[in-house]
């Protein structure tokens, strides 16, 4: 009895301890729940926002996707300015260039595209004040919303400009009597053959690159309205005298100094334009390249460069070609980079990871002057200069008593080079480095139609 007591007593002790315990995991796992529902209640509430905003943002992409199925952005204008009109056309747009014009003002880059055998046509990048306000719309399908008709409208001015597609027929009213009949010949050969040559081998073909920097090797003269594109060691030093002379900047070709040509910022260039500037003077004035044989130009460009004292040429080109091209070469020789041999210039000239880039006096012509982008009009030869050089001047109706120069700029002392002096230069080259060298101003010899080099 007195155990069955005690046992009920015990049991009796520990039920309100059991009720205790009991209620806390109640209250506990209600908590749980109630938290539980909390948290599935705001992300449900938060699925929801974001299920609507997203069918509301879908239907805008949805509109801007189709605006863009629709509209051709890369189609040119199919209008073309004839050239008695071409003036009036120009005034007419000045307030579709004002838009492009701000914009390069602020840094801008505008990549122009051009099928070889089509028109210089669209804009394909933009970047700055325009893109930086684009940037602030919060919503990913909103900003590109925004962007693609920011982009169709500067789209729509650009593609009113209409670029020159061929090259014009020259004017010649100035030309009297048969002096210049074979000089005139050669010439209408060479520009057809480029013409035929980028129309032939450029057809398909789309190249890029930035419409400033493509001008920027081209020398303005507005007296005469003259294009000259800059190809060094073909007679540019000679021909930006002519042109300071045409700008009325110095009265004789013969009195103006190397440096003065050079470093005397006299001459301005395409690129300092606006793009109105840029696309008035393209279809309005006469562009005139010339270029020279390709070995030629590059063994004339190692002479002047490397083979005399140079503080630029040296200290630059020439340390970075003997440390990485001459084995064991001495301290000295690296230092101060002096005596690059041709074989090792070549090296550096082949080299897909050269030390240091490329240099405008070895440059191809066809990345100096963009010869199947820019139509030229005229195309004179190095190795016929000075009656191309005057019969030009001629046609532009220069003063009759201004004739190009024909002193060798510097190094006077120095022979020509030619062919027998690229000859002896080439002899130190094995035949696949001479083949390379062709490989590498394989478009210069065929767009201006020289014959194939010592390979």
């Amino acid at each position: 009895m007195d155990r069955k007591s005690c046992g009920i007593h015990r049991r009796a002790k520990m039920q309100p301890s059991e009720m205790v315990m009991n209620l806390r995991q109640v209250f506990l796992s209600v908590l749980m729940f109630g938290v539980a529902g909390l948290l599935l209640f705001m992300y449900l509430q938060a699925w929801i926002e974001e299920q609507h905003t997203g069918r509301m943002e879908k239907k805008r992409g949805q509109k801007a996707t189709s605006e863009l199925r629709t509209t051709n952005y890369f189609q040119p204008a199919p209008r073309i300015i004839s050239r008695e009109n071409l003036q009036q056309e120009i005034n007419n747009q000045d307030s579709n260039l004002q838009v492009l014009g701000e914009l390069k003002q602020n840094n801008e880059s505008f990549i122009i595209t051009k099928t070889f055998s089509g028109s210089l046509s669209e804009v394909s990048h933009l970047k700055g004040d325009a893109q930086a306000s684009i940037e602030k719309i919060s919503s990913p399908n909103g900003k590109l919303y925004k962007q693609h008709r920011v982009t169709k409208s500067l789209f729509k001015k650009f593609n009113q400009i209409t670029w020159p597609l061929d090259a014009r027929p020259l004017n010649k009213s100035l030309i009297r009597g048969d002096k210049w009949k074979k000089t005139d010949a050669a010439q209408e050969k060479r520009r057809a053959f480029l013409q035929d040559f980028c129309k032939k081998y450029g057809s398909g073909n789309r190249a890029q690159s930035h419409l400033f920097h493509m001008v920027s090797r081209i020398y303005v003269e507005d007296r005469h309205k003259i294009l000259y594109c800059e190809v060094p060691k073909a007679g540019c030093s000679n021909w930006k005298r002519i042109l300071m002379v045409l700008n009325g900047i110095a009265s004789s070709a013969y009195n103006i100094t190397h440096n003065a040509v050079h470093y005397g910022k006299h001459l301005k260039k395409l690129d300092s334009f606006d793009l109105k500037g840029i696309y008035t003077r393209l279809n309005t004035y006469t562009k005139a390249v010339f270029v020279r044989d390709p070995m030629e130009r590059l063994v004339s460009a190692f002479r002047d460069k490397f083979e005399h004292p140079n503080s630029y040429y040296h200290p630059v080109f020439g340390k970075a070609i003997i440390k990485k091209y001459r084995p064991n070469a001495c301290e000295e020789k690296i230092n101060n980079g002096s005596g690059v041999k041709f074989k090792e210039f070549i090296r550096y000239l082949l080299d897909s990871h050269r030390p240091v880039g490329m240099d405008i006096h070895w440059e191809r012509v066809s990345k100096l002057c963009y010869p199947c982008l820019i139509n030229y009009d005229f195309v004179g030869k190095f190795e016929t200069l000075e009656e191309d050089a005057n019969y030009f001047l001629h046609l532009i109706g220069a003063p009759r008593e201004l004739k190009f120069p024909n002193f060798k700029d510097r190094h006077s002392s120095d022979e020509r080079t030619n062919a027998d002096v690229v000859r002896q230069y080439l002899k130190d080259l094995s035949n696949m480095e001479r083949q390379l060298i062709y490989d590498f101003y394989y478009l210069d010899y065929l767009m201006f139609n020289y014959t194939t080099p010592f390979v």
